[in-house]
């Protein structure tokens, strides 16, 4: 075949340089389509089809508990360190996330956890649970039931506005009884967690006569059943959700951290009021989820804490579900 041979003529290329010229002054930057950063993070929900429900994540803020060596213990800092660089993670900040479940049933509207509220123990990152909510087009006066997985301030601390009001005013609110009499009770909670004392005062005292206390193994709500993982706190609870033949397990704080708190699952988390039995649990439950192929939340994995846990020698890993922006 014979190339083809383009020529231009002298007139085609002087008319291509005027062309070239006329819109260079159209963009005095040069030919750029240059444009404003926006600024703006994208919006702090999450919603899919969950059987016959409708799931909704949302997001309280991410909580940076600071220096792992100091919150994660049992591990030498070579090997603690060795863990979160082969797994593109910080060595001095251990960042979790606060991932809250709305689960719409069809006839009710259920919340998992509360988050911070105004408390900024750990910096001003949280207390978006209201902000997040309103994103995501759900009115805090539609929520029926407020479940949580245990009375530490990340999971009850939203309950109530400073003022004293209701942020759920129609809600039913449930949780674990060992947990709200450990944690409302002085002669209980130690003096260095008097902040979550304090906390949880605020917000569950004023609901006590909307508390209802559920059981282990306890149906308490349609679809959702509650499961005693203690250690972390007194009374911490997961709870196994089903609907439409689907399940996924709301983990709370079984584990804060994919990495530290899986690969070695016996591994101390500095916050658990038990830890030996808090690791215990957490050794019984994935080992649960895993062999049932069980999706989990995660509370505290990074967003939006959706996904499968397996057995990996020893311990666990954690394999984050893709997001589905269909529904």
């Amino acid at each position: 075949m014979k190339s083809l041979d383009f020529k231009l003529s002298r007139r085609q290329l002087v008319r291509g340089a005027a062309a070239g010229g006329a819109l260079a002054l159209m963009h005095p930057g040069g030919l750029l389509a240059k444009a404003p950063m926006i600024g703006e993070p994208a919006p702090y929900y999450y919603r899919f089809k969950f059987g016959d429900a409708e799931a909704t994540i949302v997001s309280d803020g991410t909580l940076p508990l600071g220096d792992p060596h100091t919150n994660f213990l049992g591990l030498s800092p070579l090997e603690m360190d060795q863990q979160l660089t082969d797994n593109f993670l910080p060595l001095s900040n251990a960042v979790l996330e606060q991932n809250v479940l709305i689960l719409n049933t069809g006839d009710r509207l259920v919340l998992f956890d509360t988050g911070m509220g105004s408390l900024k123990l750990f910096g001003p990152t949280t207390g978006k649970l209201l902000n997040s909510m309103k994103q995501a087009g759900i009115d805090p006066k539609d929520i029926d039931a407020v479940v949580m997985s245990h009375a530490h301030i990340d999971h009850c601390g939203g309950c109530m506005a400073d003022d004293g009001t209701r942020h759920f005013p129609n809600a039913q609110y449930y949780i674990a009884q060992a947990d709200f009499d450990f944690w409302t009770d002085e002669t209980k909670v130690p003096k260095d967690f008097a902040v979550f004392l304090d906390t949880a005062k605020k917000n569950l005292l004023p609901n006590r006569d909307r508390m209802v206390f559920f059981k282990d193994g306890e149906e308490f709500l349609p679809g959702i059943q509650a499961i005693a993982a203690p250690g972390h706190t007194v009374g911490h609870t997961i709870f196994m959700i089903t609907t439409g033949g689907k399940q996924l397990c709301y983990i709370g704080d079984l584990t804060h951290h994919p990495v530290l708190l899986m690969k070695k699952p016996l591994t101390e988390f500095a916050y658990d009021t038990d830890p030996k039995q808090a690791a215990q649990s957490r050794v019984k439950m994935l080992t649960m989820l895993a062999a049932n192929r069980i999706p989990i939340l995660a509370y505290h994995f990074a967003w939006p804490g959706v996904g499968h846990v397996a057995k990996d020698g020893e311990g666990f890993r954690y394999f984050p579900e893709p997001m589905k922006m269909e529904m």
